[in-house]
């Protein structure tokens, strides 16, 4: 319990200890009090009982007053100590309120001298906002001559130069533009050869790499279109009466038998290379038993029009086998053994498809790719050459319609369609597929070329070459594969002819087809020279 005074103005408490002793001193009081009005009332009882109990209330009397003696010296002493930490406690509180006054009257004081900064730092910022905007007022006036002067100084120059603002602008954009282009040379020639090297690095080791595993013959095995006979007699036999055995031959098997006077041999044509090899097999079959007639050659030829579909299958599934593919459809497996019997610039299909599959297997395994389905995509890449004497369009188009009738993956579908650049590679398969397919037919030997065609592609190179400034010559060497190009030294510097060299194979690879690679090498040289006399 706590009970609030106010001393001296300053609100004080006082403790429960302090109420206690002063209960106490009231406590004292009153007994007291009634031990003097016991007193009083026995005295003036004991006059009326008379002087017969003098004596003990005289004892009574005294011992009550010494007790009341020691009880107000108690009290005193009390009231004193009392009086003495309440002082001492009051002089504390003022003490403490004291400190406190002063510290509040220093926060002031502080208060004060900050805002007195704060109206002087407004002061100070708004005299410098004001003088900013008086130097704004000034730089705008002085940028509206500076704009007046340039405005002038652009009409004296157009008036000089006799060339419009956009005219001048035009002409130094070319110029910078001439300038930039050329001084970068030099580093992107940098960049390209080093990306080139990093690139033919790694290029070079996987192509080697997959080359060294491949065997394979450099002349791939043509297609044969001659019958051996045992002698010139039998091409009467062949003939028949008035013809009626080649002609039934030719019906049957729809191609020509020529007969000539080349010795011991009859030669058979037609496109379809398919018909001409059950021709060639049904004829021999034919010689070798003897019996020739036409009901013997409609059903000889018959007959090995039913083994040769087993053939072709047998051929099929022994070069899957060769691959180590499975899950091929039945017809697809037929159509691969027809390539066997498909030639191109006289190299076999069939053989180059299992080349391209080998090679394409090889550097998929050195990326990290699927193998197996780079040697699906590379096998069928040329599917659409079984049939495309059958079926109108060309082999890419076929071969990506035969893909995607027995559902063929994806990667197989673009493979076949990309090597062509019908449709843009979508992944590292196509590129492997048609890079394998590029070194297969460009390998020393791969194929045979028609001259005509030859000279042909020759003189296109050179014609590109020539049609460029700067160009003296053109040459065509080591059999297409490389162009020399001879400057004049005058009108093409150092970097333009690194320019042209570049400009010049971009316009041979958009415009002519060749095999391989054809390196474009410009050069520039400066010759002096002097009579003596």
């Amino acid at each position: 319990m706590e009970i609030s005074i106010e001393i001296w103005g300053y609100p004080e408490m006082i403790s429960g200890f302090t109420l206690a002793l002063a209960a106490i001193l009231v406590l004292i009081i009153g007994v007291g009090g009634g031990l003097l009005l016991n007193y009083l009332f026995g005295r003036n009882r004991g006059l009326e009982t008379g002087n017969r109990a003098e004596p003990t209330r005289l004892e009574t009397v005294q011992t009550g007053e010494s007790k009341i003696k020691e009880l107000e010296l108690d009290l005193k002493e009390n009231y004193l100590k009392m009086k003495s930490d309440f002082e001492i406690q009051t002089q504390e509180k003022k003490t403490e309120w004291e400190n406190r006054e002063r510290r509040l009257q220093q926060r002031e004081d502080s208060l004060d001298n900050k805002l007195d900064k704060l109206y002087q730092l407004e002061k100070e910022i708004a005299e410098k906002e004001k003088a900013i905007l008086e130097r704004d007022l000034k730089f705008k006036e002085e940028e509206e001559e500076l704009r007046d002067l340039i405005n002038q100084q652009k009409r004296r120059l157009e008036t000089i130069s006799h060339m419009t603002e956009e005219e001048a602008k035009a002409d130094l954009k070319a110029s910078i533009l001439q300038e930039t282009r050329l001084s970068s040379v030099g580093e992107m020639r940098r960049i390209e050869e080093e990306a080139k090297e990093t690139a033919n690095q790694k290029a070079r080791k996987i192509i080697g790499l997959a080359i060294q595993r491949l065997a394979a013959d450099e002349v791939a095995k043509s297609t044969v279109s001659v019958v051996d006979l045992p002698s010139d007699e039998m091409k009467g036999r062949i003939i028949g009466r008035e013809g009626r055995n080649i002609r039934a031959m030719e019906q049957a098997t729809g191609v020509d038998l020529i007969i000539d006077d080349t010795p011991g041999a009859v030669i058979l044509s037609c496109f379809d290379p398919v018909k001409r090899e059950i021709a060639r097999i049904a004829l021999q079959n034919l010689v070798e038993d003897g019996r020739i007639h036409p009901t013997r050659i409609e059903e000889t030829v018959e007959s090995v029009k039913k083994e040769f579909d087993q053939n072709l299958r047998e051929i099929g599934e022994r070069t899957l086998f060769e691959l180590g593919l499975d899950g091929i459809h039945p017809d697809l497996t037929k159509l691969i053994g027809r390539l066997n019997y498909r030639t191109s610039y006289s190299q076999n299909i069939l053989n180059h498809s299992k080349e391209v599959a080998r090679l394409a297997g090889i550097m998929a395994g050195e990326l990290k790719q699927d193998v197996k389905l780079a040697k699906r995509a590379a096998l069928f890449h040329d599917i659409g050459k079984a049939i495309d004497q059958e079926v109108e369009g060309d082999h890419a188009t076929i071969g990506i319609d035969l893909a995607r009738k027995y559902n063929e993956p994806r990667v197989v579908i673009n493979s076949i369609a990309a090597h062509h650049e019908i449709e843009p590679y979508e992944s590292v398969i196509s590129v492997l597929v048609a890079a394998s397919d590029a070194i297969s037919a460009s390998r020393p030997g791969a194929r045979r070329e028609m001259v005509e065609s030859y000279v042909k592609r020759l003189g296109q190179m050179e014609a590109i070459g020539d049609s460029f400034d700067g160009v003296e010559k053109t040459y065509a060497i080591q059999a297409g594969r490389e162009i020399r190009v001879i400057v004049q030294p005058d009108s093409v510097g150092d970097d333009k002819a690194y320019l042209l060299a570049k400009d010049i194979a971009q316009r041979i690879q958009k415009e002519v087809t060749y095999p391989g690679e054809v390196k474009v090498t410009v050069i520039r040289e400066t010759r002096a020279s002097e009579m003596a006399h």
